[in-house]
């Protein structure tokens, strides 16, 4: 018998496609491969990244693994993951039914939000719904005091005991009455005080309840409206999540209990399958590409001068991700995904509904691209699955996608190559319409000369657009912070990326395109060589320029890498090496916004803090204390990948 190989997977799976990266080690011999599939085909399977492991292994093992019976692991190293269950989840509003625990009197502070208006001039705003089904009001109260001898600056007084008489009560009624068995708690000051949110959730597991979330544990920041909503976010997604980790898990023997299981996190860290939540997943798959091109992109030139800043540039089949890498990654600390504010370290990830699944439509003389997609199922008109046109339909006519250099995984088989023919249809019957409505201008407006457009002008008018849509991130992360978006490099991957990123580059006066061998599936590319990450973090209120201030925080920054360090080892991880990232959050005293400092070479946080306000900003406030509102430590633990860190750089190309 054959020497069986060793593999090891890295899976991303987008919205449309499924890519994976597979490492084969034969007789001591490591390469790397590429594989993609429609992310939903129920006529075939019922799991994409399931069944992409079952077909790998039964090409390279030479061995049957019949569809529907649980996955051979004997040969499987490792599974790296980066999915879309909870980013879906929470968009569609497809969640776990959860109840929200908050300080008596502030029921409705989720409701209220923080009053932001996404379009200020709309007359007719539509609040966004609160995630939960119903929210417990919890007797208690603490006061933070400010206390300049304590070394956080802070201190605590119990006003109200809490009444977890009333509250059990509350909670054996929603259980029996709701069908309620997640809870998402928030109360005042618990990002300082943490004893009665841990109250609350001794209470409610001893009634029964299966999943609670504690703002205190998740995100300790003050702050309690996003702190709610990243409690909820949490109660809300990860019993999803567990359940499609389960049923992942089912598909193979012995549940993948022999086989190292990671996720992706939206910082761009792995972390365990025990441990994967939904408040930290939204970002999942978006962030193995923004390790794939800061990997491969980042490189010192020719000449051997400084790497010049990259922006990536992942344009898959639902949306478009852009961010920027100059030599570290980039993350913020408070974002919001549909409607909903999240406290939680994420990659600086721009996105847009532009990708190759987005649907064109020709509405009262304008071409509108997206943000509607056809997804995989039923796909482009090329599909060949009685889909909508799409992006991808006006790249295939304009011959920039060669249909015999595509995967034959489409038709209701999935062993058919693309339709050009279907795709040449579909834009003649919608150029007539543009046709048509051209003739009709010119016979309703005086003075009008109607335009005869062919299938190839108006396929281009599409593209043109989806551009311009691309373009507009893309200055969000690099003009509106200061940064001169032409001194960059463009990384382009992503399905529809090559297709697209000349133009991009012209548009915004940036001079090299480059592109990875692996473009294609450099999302779950960058998963595989992505390393684990723990973070920690713990509030205080304290003037940077006091007393011992800066000494005190450098000093707690050395005990959460401690703490970082032992709940590293609790999730039994094999690495090479770690290293410790540490962080001080500073704001000027009167300010709501702050800015996270990583550790400067010559350890002048309020320098580095001063510098970036200005940049950001375009001023800073003389004569202001600065605080320090929270200290921060992420762990990151390098893992050894075999041939992954080998993959040579892409090739550079200038657009013309």
């Amino acid at each position: 018998m054959k020497d069986q190989p060793r593999l090891k997977f890295a899976v991303d799976r987008g919205g449309t496609f499924t890519d994976i990266y597979v490492e084969e080690t034969r007789n001591g011999v490591t390469k790397g491969e590429v594989y993609k599939l429609l992310s939903v085909d129920p006529a075939n399977y019922k799991d994409a990244p399931t069944e992409g492991i079952r077909r790998i292994l039964e090409e390279k093992t030479g061995i049957p693994h019949p569809k529907g019976e649980p996955v051979d692991t004997s040969r499987i190293d490792w599974i790296r993951m980066g999915t879309t269950v909870a980013t879906n989840a929470l968009l569609e509003r497809q969640g776990e039914k959860f109840a929200f625990v908050v300080t008596k009197g502030m029921r409705d502070v989720l409701k209220i939000g923080n009053q932001s208006r996404p379009d200020i001039f709309d007359l007719r705003v539509k609040r966004a719904d609160v995630l939960y089904s119903t929210a417990v009001e919890f007797d208690e109260r603490v006061a933070i005091i400010r206390d300049g001898e304590s070394s956080r600056g802070l201190r605590v007084e119990v006003l109200k005991e809490p009444d977890l008489a009333t509250l059990e009560q509350d909670l054996i009624r929603i259980r029996d009455e709701l069908g309620i068995r997640s809870l998402a708690v928030a109360l005042l000051h618990s990002y300082v005080y943490r004893e009665h949110e841990e109250a609350v959730e001794k209470l409610a597991r001893s009634l029964g309840f299966t999943h609670v979330s504690l703002s205190s544990h998740l995100t300790p920041m003050s702050k309690l409206t996003p702190r709610g909503y990243t409690a909820c976010v949490d109660a809300y997604l990860t019993p999803k999540i567990a359940e499609y980790l389960a049923g992942f898990s089912q598909g193979f023997q012995n549940n993948l209990k022999d086989v190292s299981v990671e996720f992706m996190q939206s910082d761009g860290g792995l972390c365990s399958i025990e441990t994967f939540t939904g408040y930290r997943g939204l970002l999942s798959g978006p962030a193995g590409g923004v390790i794939g091109f800061s990997r491969t992109a980042y490189k010192k030139t020719e000449d051997g001068k400084a790497p010049r800043s990259v922006i990536g540039f992942d344009m898959g089949g639902t949306s478009t991700d852009v961010s920027r890498y100059a030599g570290h990654l980039e993350l913020v600390f408070e974002s919001e995904t549909s409607g909903v504010t999240i406290q939680a370290p994420q990659l600086d990830i721009n996105t847009v509904a532009a990708g190759g699944g987005s649907r064109l439509f020709f509405r009262s003389g304008l071409f509108v691209v997206g943000p509607e997609s056809v997804g995989a199922h039923p796909g482009p008109v090329c599909y060949r699955k009685g889909g909508e046109l799409a992006v991808t339909d006006a790249n295939l006519l304009l011959g920039r996608i060669v249909p015999s250099m595509f995967p034959k995984i489409f038709g209701p088989d999935a062993n058919e190559p693309l339709d050009f023919e279907a795709t040449k249809l579909a834009f003649n019957k919608l150029t007539e319409e543009v046709n048509e409505f051209e003739m009709l201008q010119q016979e309703t407006r005086k003075g009008y000369a109607a335009r005869h457009f062919t299938p190839e002008q108006v396929a281009i008018g599409f593209v043109q657009v989806a551009n311009e849509t691309m373009c507009r991130p893309i200055r969000s992360l690099t003009e509106a912070k200061g940064f001169d978006v032409r001194t960059h490099v463009l990384s382009c991957f992503g399905g529809a990326g090559g297709q697209h990123a000349c133009s991009v580059a012209r548009s915004l006066g940036i001079d090299t395109v480059l592109v990875h061998k692996y473009c294609g599936v450099l999302s779950a590319y960058g998963i595989g060589i992505a390393d684990t990450v723990v973070e920690v973090q713990e509030s205080r209120l304290v003037d940077y320029d006091n007393a011992n201030a800066l000494q005190d925080a450098l000093e707690t920054l050395e005990r959460l890498k401690k703490q970082a360090t032992e709940n590293l080892e609790s999730q039994g991880v094999s690495y090479v090496s770690t290293r410790a990232e540490k962080f001080l959050n500073l704001r000027y005293e009167g300010t709501d916004y702050g800015l996270m400092v990583q550790e400067p070479e010559d350890g002048d946080f309020k320098g580095h803090f001063i510098a970036d306000y200005q940049r950001e900003h375009g001023f800073t406030i003389p004569n202001r204390r600065v605080i320090i509102d929270q200290t921060r430590v992420r762990l990151i633990a390098v893992a050894s990948t075999g041939s992954g860190g080998k993959v040579k750089q892409g090739v550079h190309h200038k657009p013309t």
